[in-house]
């Protein structure tokens, strides 16, 4: 296997930037065998370095934990085997999708016989910004190479190490399979200024994702000078309506709290109809054991124990184990307080009045409505796209989970035979 350079590199931004640009025309162009060929022995080689990817990865880990980093927020930067492995399978399947690049969306002959068509093409340069989750650097890869993109990324300090492992992984797999080693390309500085100067590289820069809290998306909001898709935060309803199996509701609503709480498809708020809350709201108080409560006056008299929520508590990602309770009366109201509230992310409603469904995937204004069904589903790999680089809450020019056809654009394609207007 041939040796590839790696991500460390003391150039500047713009110098990286350009790298990043140049390598795009070719990969542009690189065929669907190659870039299977990189992606399925990236695969090979995330495994097989598992030892020195977890090693990198302990060091972030502690000075996380030194720093007084919260729990969940430690869980996202922390790498295992499992965790690798699953990375790998997310670069196998990614490997395994169809090749969005050069698919015709539509066609048709204008009565003067020109064929015109709509193709899909790379963006070109992809950039990501993210915080601590080392995953996410072989996700963007994986994603941004199949779909043509060339991937600059700039991860947290709090992942360096884990981030510079990896990406020495996937750029010796991209050089093995003959193509371009800045196919990806990592920039090593962490500083907030060296931050701001990345998300200004107008001349290479087609597209901006920003992984991360508020924080980082404001600061991206205000900074950035390249297009921007925003990730936004995922402040999740789970709505149980009067009509609702409460055996289901309970599962849903303690799978999408608890089984990873730090992410954004976490479940944050549970609005909950009257006509149900003296009964369910103590179930679910018993079965969110750990979780704390904060809930409006008749949440509390269902469950004397849970704290009071505050106006600002039922519009906050709070990323911990920590839930607003508000209690409704119509699904009206649970659908205005959402729509409120929310963050435009994922929400759901458990019920079995089809009207009521139907009203909810209608009305709730989020990237994703679920029905029946856990908040924690919203996730690239869950919907079959192998992998995503975020979940977009904005309205143009992507919606929902980033995958490949989500990372390519339309171009128009027009074929005469010596016409002339």
């Amino acid at each position: 296997m041939s040796s590839a350079p790696t991500a460390r590199a003391a150039a500047s931004i713009p110098e990286l930037a350009q790298r990043a640009k140049t390598a795009s025309r070719a990969l542009a162009a690189a065929p669907t065998t190659a870039k299977n060929e990189a992606l399925l022995t990236a695969a090979d080689l995330l495994v097989k370095q598992t030892d020195e990817i977890c090693a990198a990865n302990a060091a972030d880990v502690r000075h996380a934990e030194t720093d007084g980093t919260p729990a969940p927020l430690v869980d996202r930067l922390r790498l295992s085997p499992a965790r690798i492995e699953a990375m790998a399978d997310g670069l196998r399947q990614i490997a395994s999708r169809p090749d969005p690049v050069g698919l015709i969306a539509d066609g048709w002959t204008r009565p003067n016989g020109l064929r015109i068509e709509r193709v899909r093409v790379p963006l070109g340069v992809v950039a990501i910004i993210y915080e601590s989750r080392p995953n996410v650097t072989s996700d963007a890869a994986g994603l941004c190479l199949k779909s043509g993109n060339v991937a600059f990324l700039r991860g947290s300090s709090s992942a360096i190490n884990s981030n510079l492992a990896i990406a020495a992984a996937i750029r010796e797999a991209l050089a093995s399979a003959g193509l371009p080693a800045d196919a990806l390309v990592l920039v090593e500085d962490t500083s907030r200024a060296a931050a701001i100067e990345f998300m200004q590289q107008t001349d290479s820069i087609d597209c901006l994702i920003p992984r991360g809290g508020q924080s980082l998306i404001a600061s991206v909001l205000e900074n950035a000078t390249v297009p921007v898709i925003v990730d936004g935060a995922g402040n999740c309803h789970a709505y149980v309506d009067a009509s609702a199996d409460l055996d289901d509701a309970l599962k849903i609503v303690v799978n999408g709290k608890t089984q990873r709480p730090g992410v954004c498809n976490a479940l944050e708020s549970l609005v909950v109809h009257s006509s149900i809350a003296d009964e369910f709201l103590p179930q679910a108080a018993t079965a969110l054991d750990g979780v704390e409560l904060l809930g409006d006056e008749r949440a509390r008299q269902a469950v004397p124990s849970m704290g009071a929520a505050t106006t600002a508590d039922y519009a906050s990602e709070f990323l911990d184990l920590k839930m607003s309770v508000k209690v409704v009366d119509t699904i009206n109201e649970a659908i205005a307080h959402i729509n409120h509230n929310g963050s435009g992310h994922s929400e759901t409603i458990i019920t079995s009045d089809l009207d009521a469904a139907e009203r909810f995937t209608k009305e709730v204004d989020a990237a994703v409505v679920l029905v029946n069904a856990s908040t924690r589903f919203v996730d690239g790999e869950e919907f079959g796209f192998g992998a995503e680089i975020g979940i977009s809450t904005q309205k143009l020019h992507a919606r929902g989970p980033l995958g490949l056809e989500q990372l390519t654009t339309l171009k128009f394609a027009v074929r005469g035979a010596g016409h002339i207007r």
